[in-house]
């Protein structure tokens, strides 16, 4: 994938994306990276999501890790709690440990959503025979 316009920044990338996951559904903090064209940037992913100020439009709470959990850290100030809520209210089950499914409710965006999110000229191939 072509990198994305530098005027969004880093920062607006991630929530661009973000913005596109569905109620219910799920990705990791290095799907995002690799959507934006940060490959190995999963732990800025995260920083960028955490500078979101809540209440937010963005549904920042569906990003997790790569191991199917929520990042629980005192550091996070209760937002891993507020996630884990969050979920639950959209119908992913989580433990007391922020552990959940994740392959089943993984989620995979069609290229051509994110290419529109991120404001990038999509050129496709003509498949047609």
């Amino acid at each position: 994938m072509a990198k994305a316009p530098s005027c969004l920044g880093f920062d607006g990338r991630v929530h661009a994306v973000v913005a596109l996951i569905p109620h219910g559904r799920l990705a990791t903090y290095g799907q995002v990276a690799d959507w934006i064209g940060a490959y190995g940037c999963a732990r800025q992913v995260g920083w960028a999501l955490r500078r979101l100020s809540l209440p937010t439009s963005i549904p920042w709470q569906r990003v997790v890790n790569a191991r199917g959990r929520i990042s629980m850290s005192l550091s996070r100030e209760g937002s891993d709690w507020i996630q884990r809520e969050l979920l639950i209210s959209e119908g992913i089950p989580v433990d007391d440990e922020g552990r959940l499914p994740l392959r089943r409710f993984l989620w995979e965006p069609h290229p051509l959503a994110l290419h529109e999110a991120l404001g990038l000229d999509a050129v496709w191939p003509d498949t047609r025979e």
